[in-house]
């Protein structure tokens, strides 16, 4: 799936900031709250929901509720759509 420029160029800034990249490697395999995010990081937690409202935003996380708890949980598809968009550079890099 290719993505539009507007879109991939804001992927990618969420993807450009290290502690983003953490929080989605720690959500990855299964949910994970905020508080939890938190505790992994040197960030205060207003920090931490501020980056995870990136990731919402750029749909790289979506919000899973457990009891009184919303859990963050990474969305591979929207990696995968960057690593497609990227990859129809190949071509053109390699001069074929």
């Amino acid at each position: 799936m290719k993505l539009p420029d507007e879109e991939l160029d804001e992927l990618l800034r969420a993807l450009s900031h290290r502690e983003r990249r953490m929080f989605l490697r720690l959500c990855w395999d299964e949910p994970v709250a905020a508080g939890d995010l938190a505790e992994r990081s040197t960030l205060s937690l207003a920090t931490v929901s501020e980056h995870l409202k990136v990731l919402r935003k750029t749909g790289l996380v979506t919000l899973e509720k457990d009891g009184r708890f919303w859990r963050y949980k990474a969305d591979p598809r929207r990696i995968e759509a960057v690593l497609a968009s990227l990859g129809r550079w190949r071509g053109s890099v390699n001069g074929t």
